[in-house]
């Protein structure tokens, strides 16, 4: 199993630091559970054809162990997963899944504490009739994501660090997160309030 952990040792607010606003996926994919813990992970794309979720199906047998299944559905309309996909995927390795759609099920998730993030609930399933594609450039949350790029997610988003800048900018985010954690809040204070004042003096500010 590839070993992500540093990844998910910083929030996805450390990476924003070194991410540009198009690589954090929209405020509506979110955790349908909580309280639910912090994921990292190489993403294996889905694109499933609207109201079909053969592809997700699909997915959990090829995808490997330590992998984030993420998903293009084109659809809020039928349930991209249920508590068995679920239950396998998390059986066969997979950390979690991220869903441009809906899923179903959801005391089942809840109950095996399988990380999914998605737009909400739908208990109508989709059928299997439709190729789409796997490994492929997906759009999920208003992110564009290639497969081999590292997610992280938690209460906070979901941020895309795309494969060729992973290290730089986990350094980038470590470098914020060790430098949080060594201030204190007196400290962090003096140094807004002034940075607050310079901008205003700056902007012409008068009282």
């Amino acid at each position: 199993m590839i070993d992500y952990s540093k990844f998910s040792q910083i929030s996805p607010t450390a990476y924003a630091d070194g991410l540009e606003r198009k690589q954090f996926m929209d405020l509506g994919i979110k955790q349908v559970w909580t309280p639910m813990p912090r994921i990292a992970g190489k993403a294996y794309t889905v694109k499933c054809h609207p109201g079909d979720n053969l592809m997700l199906h699909a997915a959990i047998y090829r995808a490997e162990p330590g992998t984030i299944i993420v998903v293009e559905s084109g659809t809020l309309d039928y349930a991209m997963s249920g508590g068995n996909v679920c239950a396998i995927a998390q059986k066969r390795g997979i950390v979690g899944f991220i869903i441009d759609g809906v899923i179903r099920d959801l005391a089942e998730v809840r109950e095996r504490k399988f990380p999914v993030f998605a737009r909400g609930i739908m208990p109508k399933p989709g059928i299997k009739q439709s190729l789409g594609t796997l490994n492929q450039p997906i759009s999920c949350g208003g992110v564009e994501i290639h497969s081999g790029d590292i997610v992280v997610a938690d209460e906070e988003g979901v941020a895309v660090i795309p494969a060729t800048e992973q290290e730089a900018v986990y350094e980038i985010a470590l470098a914020r997160s060790r430098k949080e954690a060594a201030e204190t809040l007196e400290q962090w204070e003096a140094q807004h309030q002034a940075k607050v004042a310079r901008i205003l003096r700056e902007q012409g500010f008068v009282e």
